[in-house]
């Protein structure tokens, strides 16, 4: 047998770790760069970017080094942080790092719903190892997290767009994961209705 036949899933502290650290540091560092010397107050969102996507890497990185296999989602982010980060530090421009999170859940929800157009539930691709469910629950389901990444797009879109930058990313950390949790645990009745039993 070989040895990535026998690696483990990464642990569940490790892997929110490792998802959510990079947005934590980013945070962190958009409200103390200027009393670091990193920057001046009005300027805090550029080292905080340029933290964020090497921090995006570097737990990629990890990820891979220790079950060799990257989560299709979380690598789909990983790239629209370096291009749009990088974007940012290369354009003097907070413009595109504020755009990041609506590019990347229209995606999300445009992939789903198309999968599902060709009827191939993409959802079902991603959390197979996590739920057993019948085709109209990954249907249904699939269908739910589309419109729920469609609102995110446009609830970043109004925070940017109305709101100061701190606001904004405060709302990037402590309001889209808090809004993505309560969604998850929304679905648990879908997914109890159409869970498909094994048998013992």
């Amino acid at each position: 047998m070989s040895m990535d036949a026998t690696r483990k899933p990464l642990p569940p502290l490790l892997k929110l770790v490792l998802e959510v650290g990079p947005l934590v540091l980013f945070f962190l560092v958009n409200a103390y760069a200027d009393r670091l010397g990193l920057s001046t107050p009005e300027r805090r969102l550029f080292p905080a970017t340029a933290i964020f996507v090497v921090a995006t890497l570097i737990a990629l990185a990890i990820n891979y080094a220790l079950v060799r296999k990257l989560p299709i989602m979380p690598v789909v982010s990983g790239i629209v942080v370096v291009i749009f980060g990088g974007l940012t530090l290369a354009l003097d421009s907070e413009l595109f790092i504020k755009l990041k999170p609506t590019i990347v859940n229209t995606l999300f929800g445009v992939a789903l719903l198309v999968g599902l157009r060709l009827g191939k539930p993409l959802l079902k691709i991603v959390l197979d190892s996590v739920f057993d469910l019948d085709e109209e629950g990954w249907r249904k389901l699939t269908f739910r997290w589309a419109m729920f990444f469609f609102v995110l797009a446009a609830l970043n879109e109004i925070v940017w767009r109305t709101q100061s930058t701190d606001t904004w990313v405060s709302f990037k950390v402590f309001g889209i994961m808090p809004l993505t949790l309560a969604f998850a645990l929304a679905q648990t009745p879908l997914i109890l209705r159409h869970e498909v039993k094994r048998e013992g």
